[in-house]
């Protein structure tokens, strides 16, 4: 499997509005881009080669309300890209990995991407993404 980076680094938030003000106001990013996936909204900050992505949703069956209920607002997942999603989850299988999405979805900004079992990654929520062509 290659890791080409660290693609996004996911915080869930009480509140969208206010936690993008504070990233703009306090450290000056500016926002790329805001999604809706399901039940959760999405804002991206691009910060180098990596971005910040802030997670809120109102699902009480979403797992970001399930992480919130435990953590409060805080560090949510890491997403690392891959380039080839379906390689890298047929080799976390065969290392005996588990995984949550044994097969990709579709995730923020047309990506495939697919979460790790935390009971296989010493309870870090961990995330792979594979890009779309052309993206930069």
């Amino acid at each position: 499997m290659k890791i080409k980076r660290v693609e996004h680094i996911a915080i869930a938030v009480h509140n969208m509005a206010e936690s993008m003000a504070m990233l703009q106001r306090t450290l000056g990013l500016e926002l790329d881009y805001e999604e809706a996936i399901g039940s959760a909204n999405l804002a991206m900050f691009p910060v180098g080669e990596t971005s910040l992505e802030l997670l809120q949703t109102d699902d009480p069956n979403s797992p970001i309300t399930e992480w919130m209920t435990e953590h409060g607002q805080s560090l949510f997942h890491l997403c690392f890209e891959v380039e080839d999603i379906d390689a890298a989850l047929d080799e976390l299988r065969a290392k005996g990995v588990k995984l949550r999405d044994e097969t990709p979805k579709e995730g923020h900004g047309g990506s495939r991407i697919a979460f790790l079992d935390p009971a296989s990654t010493g309870g870090i929520v961990i995330e792979l993404a594979e890009l779309p062509a052309g993206h930069d």
